[in-house]
C-alpha cells in the first residue's frame, strides 16, 4: 500500500548533478559550462582544473558529483561518460548600493546562478 516510486528525471544511461547559489552571473558561468559541453569527462575535468576562471572550481565540483552519482547510484561506467548537457539558470540577485554624487544612488547587483550537469554513458565505437 506504499507510495508509488517517483519516475527518474533522466534516462537510464544518464546521471545528473546540480549546483545552486553559485556567486557569479549566469553569463560568466555559461562561458565555463560551454567549455565542457559534449566532452569526455576526463578531458572536461582537465580543462576545468587548468582554467583561469574563478568559478571553474565550483563547476569541477559539480561535475565530480555527477560522475559520482553515475557510478554509485546508477552503476554506469566512468570511462565511457560524456558531458551530455551543462546548462545555467538564474538564481536570486542581491541588490546593494552606494551613494554617488549629487544625491544619487549607484546600484550594485550581486547575481547568483545555478548549474545543472548531465553525464551520459556512450559506448565506444571501434
Amino acid at each position: 500500500m506504499g507510495k508509488a516510486k517517483n519516475p527518474r528525471r533522466v534516462a537510464e544511461n544518464e546521471a545528473m548533478a546540480k549546483a545552486r547559489m553559485l556567486r557569479t552571473s549566469p553569463q560568466k558561468l555559461n562561458l565555463v559550462a560551454a567549455m565542457i559541453r559534449g566532452k569526455k569527462v576526463e578531458t572536461a575535468l582537465a580543462d576545468l582544473t587548468f582554467s583561469k576562471k574563478r568559478i571553474a572550481q565550483d563547476v569541477k565540483k559539480c561535475l565530480q558529483s555527477a560522475i559520482a552519482n553515475a557510478e554509485n547510484n546508477h552503476n554506469l561506467d566512468v570511462d565511457e561518460l560524456v558531458v551530455a548537457e551543462a546548462y545555467v539558470g538564474k538564481n536570486l540577485v542581491m541588490k546593494r548600493g552606494r551613494p554617488r554624487a549629487r544625491g544619487r544612488f549607484g546600484r550594485i547587483v550581486k547575481p547568483f546562478s545555478e548549474l545543472t550537469i548531465k553525464v551520459r554513458q556512450v559506448e565506444e565505437q571501434v
